[in-house]
């Protein structure tokens, strides 16, 4: 009977240690959260406070947009009207003329840069 005690304490010391490490890591993990949580928060009021300059102008920035959109159907009436003037002359059918530079032939010194000359 004794053996029997003494192993149950043995494993109940042993889960008790166990679990106190187990508490211990989760702790250590959960201050490292809080610690970003808490860099997070400061960000956040950072910005807060960045948007808060920034509000003001949104609503005439809204406005001047508004006015943008209503002048879209006028400026997409007068682009149909400059469309509707347009006319498109296909390119002409048959062969293509050949070509010719505007100076004449030229003749390419590729062939005496390396010793060669056809007419020697």
């Amino acid at each position: 009977m004794t053996l029997l005690v003494t192993l149950s304490v043995v494993v109940i010391v042993l889960l008790i240690a166990g679990l106190a490490l187990y508490l211990f890591i989760l702790g250590g993990q959960l201050g490292r959260v809080a610690d970003n949580l808490e860099a997070c928060a400061d960000l956040v009021w950072d910005i807060q406070a960045n948007a808060e300059v920034i509000e003001p102008g949104v609503g005439r920035i809204n406005r001047t947009a508004n006015t943008v959109a209503g002048a879209l159907p006028l400026l997409y009436s007068m682009a149909e009207g400059i469309v509707v003037g347009a006319t498109y002359e296909p390119a002409p059918v048959g062969e293509p003329e050949v070509a010719r530079p505007a100076s004449g032939v030229r003749r390419s010194r590729l062939l005496e840069g390396v010793g060669y000359r056809p007419e020697a």
